[in-house]
């Protein structure tokens, strides 16, 4: 199976051009579109953006070519707009994965969007990791803010590590392709140019990836992982791509102007590719 996978668009128009363009003209099976997708989060035309950028490229797409969307949204998206993408769902123009398992040719999809405590503010799609330990630096969920409501248990209590229990049990994990925003803890894919940095004499740590999902991994022996959020990882590390044990793991954040593309088959992982496609 053929597949595009591109994460960390941040609401970038011409990344997105060049985007649908490619898929237009070599008409993968799938692509994968893993979160901080949309305009900045105090932008007041996001719906207008999903709708025309999104939405209505995604459907001329399907009057085209044979491909299969499956999207989520990573901490920069305010969760208040997931509701276009549900809908979106409900009316077969994409599938949107978080917290949710789709059958698709010979494997399984499994999206989910959230990541551990960070600095910023927007604690939409943010959960303790493994416990209720913030790092130096991070601000807690239950801080912050919000675009929608929920139960103040769920704020302090809830975890990373007790959902991809349940997402597990969806399907078997060595048939299955986790779409993840963020990176497995302590790896290639999760280094943050924070090196030497300080809080109050503590030092931050330089990888920002989830441990639930590390230890996840390592666990359940996906097919394969991809994920996002950590833009400077791949500069910094010089690594895209890593294997937890016969797990293949890729991530497609980027940290410059670039539109950061990993092409890759199913039946050949250890050759999947990454390019930077130039905006105009």
């Amino acid at each position: 199976m053929k597949c595009i996978f591109v994460s960390d668009l941040h609401g970038n128009q011409e990344r997105y051009s060049n985007l649908f363009n490619i898929i237009e003209k070599e008409a993968p099976q799938a692509v994968f579109i893993g979160g901080d997708i949309l305009p900045n989060a105090f932008t007041k035309k996001i719906k207008a953006f999903v709708v025309k950028t999104i939405l209505e490229k995604i459907k001329k797409i399907n009057k085209k070519v044979k491909t299969s969307f499956f999207i989520i949204l990573g901490n920069d998206d305010p969760r208040s707009f997931e509701e276009l993408f549900l809908n979106a769902d409900k009316e077969k123009i994409l599938h949107y994965v978080h917290n949710n398992t789709v059958k698709f040719h010979d494997y399984n999809i499994t999206g989910y969007s959230f990541v551990p405590p960070t600095p910023f503010r927007l604690k939409d799609w943010e959960k303790y990791d493994v416990s209720r330990f913030v790092d130096v630096g991070a601000i807690s969920p239950e801080e912050g803010t919000r675009t929608i409501d929920i139960p103040e248990d769920n704020k302090r209590y809830s975890t990373i590590s007790e959902d991809l229990e349940k997402l597990s049990k969806k399907s078997p994990p060595n048939n299955t392709i986790y779409l993840f925003h963020s990176p497995p803890y302590n790896t290639n894919l999760d280094l943050a140019d924070i090196k030497d940095k300080k809080v109050d004499y503590a030092p931050v740590d330089i990888h920002i990836g989830s441990i639930a999902i590390e230890r996840f991994i390592k666990k359940y022996k996906p097919f394969l992982t991809l994920h996002g959020h950590a833009h400077e990882s791949v500069t910094l590390s010089g690594k895209w791509m890593q294997k937890i044990g016969k797990t293949y793991c890729f991530t497609a954040a980027h940290d410059g102007p670039e539109l950061a593309l990993i092409r890759f088959d199913t039946n050949l992982l250890d050759s999947a590719t990454r390019s930077l496609i130039k905006t105009f």
